[in-house]
Order: C-alpha cells, then sequence, then structure tokens
C-alpha cells in the first residue's frame, strides 16, 4: 500500500479515526498529554525568570554606566572660578593687607592603599566596571573598597552598591 494518502482519506484519518482512537484509549493518552502541558509549562517560566533577571542584570549596568558617566561630564562641566580683575596697585597692596587669604587646600583624606583593595587595578577601573566586581566580597573587602572610595573618589554609584550588599 502506499504511503500517501488522497485528501479525502487524510480528512477522514483526522475527522472520524484520530478522534476515535483518542476516545477510545483517553484513560492512557491523557495523563501523558497532561505531563508534558506541565513540563512546557515549567520550562517557559524557568526561561522567563531568567530573562527577567538577565534584563535586571543588563538594566543595572547600563544605569550604573550612564550614572558614571553623567557624573564625570557633571565634573568636567563645572564652571570655572573667574579670576578677580586687576585692581590698582596702591588699592592691590591694601587689599592684600586687609583680605583674609583663602585656606589652604585640605589634604585628601587617608584611606585603605588601593594595592590591598580585593579588586586589582581598582584606581584605574570606572564605576561600571567596578560595581559587577563588588557582588563576590565579603563584609571587610567591603568596608575596605568603601573607605577607600570615600576617601578618594567618591563615587556615589559604588558607595550606593556597597550600601545595598551590606545591607
Amino acid at each position: 500500500m502506499s504511503d500517501k494518502k488522497s485528501p479525502v482519506e487524510q480528512a477522514i484519518d483526522l475527522f472520524f479515526f484520530a478522534p476515535l482512537g483518542l476516545l477510545l484509549n483517553v484513560d492512557e493518552v491523557l495523563p501523558q498529554l497532561v505531563e508534558r502541558g506541565r513540563q512546557q509549562v515549567t520550562m517557559a517560566r524557568m526561561f522567563g525568570q531568567f530573562a527577567v533577571q538577565q534584563g535586571q542584570t543588563e538594566a543595572t549596568k547600563a544605569v550604573a554606566k550612564v550614572q558614571e558617566q553623567a557624573a564625570e561630564l557633571a565634573g568636567r562641566r563645572a564652571p570655572k572660578p573667574r579670576p578677580a580683575p586687576a585692581a590698582a596697585p596702591a588699592v592691590a597692596a591694601s587689599n592684600a593687607a586687609t583680605t583674609p587669604r583663602a585656606p589652604a587646600r585640605p589634604a585628601p583624606a587617608t584611606g585603605p592603599a588601593a594595592a590591598t583593595l580585593a579588586i586589582p587595578d581598582y584606581e584605574s577601573l570606572s564605576a561600571s566596571q567596578v560595581v559587577p566586581r563588588l557582588e563576590g566580597l565579603s563584609h571587610a573587602e567591603l568596608d575596605a573598597v568603601r573607605g577607600y572610595e570615600a576617601a578618594h573618589r567618591g563615587r556615589k554609584t559604588i558607595l550606593n552598591k556597597i550600601a545595598q550588599l551590606q545591607g
């Protein structure tokens, strides 16, 4: 007998024999169909959760990068103080005697040395490169990074992530 069936035979198989076979074997086939459906829903749920987690990770990285760029841009675009107009020599001399001098620049804050941090080459990394590396650090290592960052660059992205991790 030929494997090719006419359209009429295919229609009879589909609309008569398939429902009849399903009806006669429903007690065997139905549990298998239910189990397959459950497996497919479980797999779809796992893929969905993975996609959401991956999306959150990528969004966090993108936000950190944008915040870092905005902070750098804000630092570069800060208005520079204008020099005072030159005064006449006599006025300048009298002002020098009576005008208090501006205080000297404060010494940089102290903190742990960058070489002692758990993240290699820390001082050369951008905030978007540091933030993902913070998750694997211990509480003490996070404290060291926080101390260094607060004393040197004060990047809010990194400090906020450390605060979040330390809960």
